[in-house]
């Protein structure tokens, strides 16, 4: 039975083949000596952002004032999952938490790297590319910074942080 992206995005679909595949995938990093599979996981999710966008979005313009609703309908829509939101205007940055992260189920002892840096690379690119589309100057971007807690790593949660810009800030 053949799909098409577009079909497929329709479908509820579990988590666990992705899951693995993503901790296959990184032991066979560390096997071959690939030492920046953070990055590859980031750019593995900024791809997905790329080929997903063609098929869903959630809105036409990211700004300071929706940006939590955004967030919060992307990890919905994408990784049937409920998350918390914070802003600190002052350092720039959001911070989601997910107490049910798909990606960081469980803890590995062979695995020093958590399975959500995807979402940093996804959840960022797919807020900016809808912002590169948009033409208002308040429209947001989002930088990857960190996984700052995962349940991969015995945490209760798995808590991401991103940078944020507004308009053509430097």
């Amino acid at each position: 039975m053949n799909f098409s992206r577009k079909e497929l995005i329709e479908t509820d679909a579990t988590m666990n083949q992705m899951r693995n595949a993503i901790y296959i995938l990184t032991r066979l990093m560390e096997k071959n000596g690939i030492s920046d599979s953070k990055d590859h996981l980031r750019r593995m999710g900024q791809n997905i952002a790329k080929t997903y966008i063609n098929y869903w979005q959630p809105t036409n313009i990211v700004t300071i004032n929706n940006i939590k609703d955004v967030i919060t309908t992307i990890y919905q829509k994408v990784m049937n999952s409920v998350v918390s939101l914070e802003i600190n205007e002052l350092e720039r940055e959001i911070r989601v938490q997910d107490y049910k992260c798909a990606l960081c189920k469980y803890q590995y002892t062979d695995i020093e790297i958590a399975g959500c840096e995807i979402l940093l690379g996804l959840i960022s690119e797919f807020i900016s590319l809808i912002s590169k589309e948009s033409s208002d100057p308040s429209s947001i971007t989002l930088e990857p910074y960190k996984v700052n807690e995962s349940r991969a790593y015995g945490n209760k949660s798995c808590i991401q942080i991103f940078k944020y810009k507004i308009g053509k800030e430097g």
